[in-house]
């Protein structure tokens, strides 16, 4: 069964600092060669709630985070690290924050949904399963 949601309030976002600061440059980067999904990016960031220096939220979608996921309209769940364009495998489960899912996995806590639109202009919605944070060795200093 396919169900189009109708396009609701977003859910709050939290963003690190650290990870606001380099996606908003980013974003910027990016607005001349994707510029869809750039805007899409900009316009979370605009909302997202940024906390100060040094903290972290728990159990919220970060820059290098794994993420599983339900996509709301198959059942079907993933789970993916999100990372910057550089870093993304598809075939590792490594997808880049500047595609229409890694947009809006960002900032997402657990238990929450997005609806999002994809490339081809379906909507879909998902829900954030569970975040595990990135390891100790994956973190790269600011």
């Amino acid at each position: 069964m396919t169900k189009r949601t109708s396009g609701g309030a977003k859910p709050r976002i939290t963003l690190t600092a650290n990870d606001h600061e380099k996606l908003s440059v980013l974003a910027n980067a990016a607005a001349h060669t994707m510029p869809d999904v750039a805007a899409e990016l900009a316009d979370e960031l605009d909302r997202a709630h940024v906390l100060a220096a040094g903290r972290h939220p728990a159990d919220t979608v970060c820059m290098g985070c794994e993420v599983d996921f339900r996509d709301d309209v198959t059942g079907r769940v993933q789970t993916v690290t999100l990372v910057y364009p550089n870093e993304a495998d598809i075939s590792k489960g490594r997808i880049s924050v500047l595609t229409p899912i890694g947009t809006a996995l960002i900032g997402l806590p657990v238990g929450k949904s997005i609806d999002w639109t994809t490339r081809t202009g379906d909507t879909k919605r998902l829900t954030v399963l569970q975040v595990r944070e990135p390891a100790a060795a994956e973190l790269q200093p600011a």
